[in-house]
């Protein structure tokens, strides 16, 4: 007869195989879990990889189609199309034009901005925050659950997570995909602007509007090194005689405090991008204040000299990628998409004289504006060796948009199957993405 310390290890074990297992499939734990494990991935990935050694060389740079010829410029309303392939879509869906429309422009709204008082210091109280750690890349999630439970919304991070992450490992939300998520699902409004200035901002913080800003920053890596890459911040307050911001940051901490230079750095390289969201019934005050940022068209074409007021002062390469870059987005956002993919040219040749450690190439997974310009310029070669190179840059490759665009350039091209093959990709990565959604009804995929 055994004696029960001989039955004792092994019960232990399957006990402790037990309560691993539970834990693996209970939400949050589960997150947590593929958090870790993920980290550890791509730790293991960067020792023999750095994705800022590779570079983009447009291939069509020289060789682009007529419509490449069309001058740069900010009043330009020609709309360049590629010719159709027998089972092309007669309207080519865009991500973007997924996107439930921004809150209806007041009527025509003056063309500057109104002086408005300000005080010196400001802080907006009754923001509940939270922090983006323990659940793998959830910045996105966690800084608009910030936004929306100022004003009352019930909810935290892991339910606007599950909308705007359906895929857990997905790297990017767009700022899009957070107005959608809004406007089709909370109850309340939201709009989004480029070319925000800190004079804007504090009108906005000071009438009590968090506003949600989109910036570029260089933060720890896996394996501890800085790298570039893209975050959310909800600002809720300044400091003129400090002069520093007060946001709430999911990465570091609430109430956390940025000097204005460092967050000036840090949000030019998204264009000064920013999202408010509202209560429908304070979208009159919202709209006093913003005043012509409401009206689209004045905004891309404010975009577009924001931008090119920042090419004409860049010193730097880095400045000069960031400054181009924008542009390049402004003149898509203005229909001049062959201007736009000559400004995304320069940009990119500027990156590649940018020193390794430095180089923003987490850019390409957040902005489509060098997909689009390329695209609708004909110069499919450019989307697909683009998306090559997003794919190419991290061991595990969740970016819907990229294989998209792959897939778009590649139905130009007559290449059936391997556009199949990035759709399918696109859904697995995000069921339910609208743009590849209707590509793949379109195709019969």
């Amino acid at each position: 007869m055994h004696s029960d310390r001989e039955y004792g290890p092994p019960i232990f074990f399957i006990l402790i195989v037990i309560f691993i297992v539970c834990v693996a499939t209970v939400t949050p734990a589960r997150l947590i879990l593929m958090a870790r494990i993920d980290e550890l991935k791509t730790r293991l990935f960067f020792m023999t990889n750095h994705p800022g050694e590779s570079v983009f060389i447009p291939v069509e740079a020289r060789t682009a189609t007529a419509n490449a010829l069309i001058p740069l410029t900010a009043l330009a309303t020609h709309t360049p199309t590629p010719s159709p392939t027998p089972t092309q879509p007669t309207s080519t869906p865009r991500p973007e034009d997924t996107e439930v429309p921004t809150a209806t422009p007041s009527p025509t709204p003056a063309p500057t901005e109104t002086p408005y008082p300000l005080p010196s210091s400001y802080r907006i109280e009754g923001i509940k925050y939270e922090t983006q750690h323990g659940i793998w890349n959830y910045c996105a999630p966690t800084n608009l659950s910030m936004a929306l439970t100022y004003w009352g919304w019930q909810g935290d991070r892991t339910v606007t997570g599950k909308a705007l992450k359906p895929f857990d490992k997905d790297k990017n939300v767009m700022p899009s995909e957070m107005i959608e998520y809004v406007q089709s699902e909370t109850g309340y409004r939201a709009i989004l602007r480029t070319a925000g200035t800190d004079e804007l901002i504090k009108k906005l913080i000071v009438n009590d509007f968090p506003v949600l800003i989109e910036k570029g920053a260089f933060m720890h890596e896996v394996d501890g090194t800085l790298s570039w890459m893209g975050h959310f911040n909800v600002v809720s307050g300044y400091d003129d005689l400090k002069r520093q911001w007060i946001v709430q940051d999911s990465y570091y901490e609430a109430d956390w405090r940025v000097d204005y230079t460092q967050l000036a750095e840090e949000w030019i390289s998204f264009n000064n991008a920013f999202l408010v969201v509202y209560p429908a019934e304070l979208e009159s005050d919202l709209y006093r204040l913003l005043g012509p940022y409401t009206n689209n068209d004045w905004a891309n074409k404010n975009a577009y000299k924001f931008a090119e007021k920042q090419v004409e002062e860049a010193v730097s390469d880095e400045q000069k990628f960031y400054a181009l870059f924008n542009r390049g987005d402004a003149l898509v956002d203005l229909n001049d998409y062959a201007g736009g993919a000559a400004s995304f040219d320069e940009a990119f040749t500027c990156y590649n004289s940018i020193g390794v450690k430095r180089r923003p190439y987490r850019m390409i997974w957040y902005r489509t504006g060098p997909f689009l310009a390329y695209y609708y310029s004909g110069r499919y070669q450019d989307v697909i060796e683009l998306a090559n190179l997003a794919i190419a840059s991290t061991k595990e490759p969740y970016l819907e948009e990229a294989y998209y665009w792959r897939a778009m350039a590649n139905l130009a091209l007559g290449r059936y199957a391997d556009a199949n093959n990035d759709i399918a990709t696109c859904l697995d990565i995000h069921p339910g993405f609208g743009a590849c959604e209707t590509v793949k009804a379109n195709n019969g995929f």
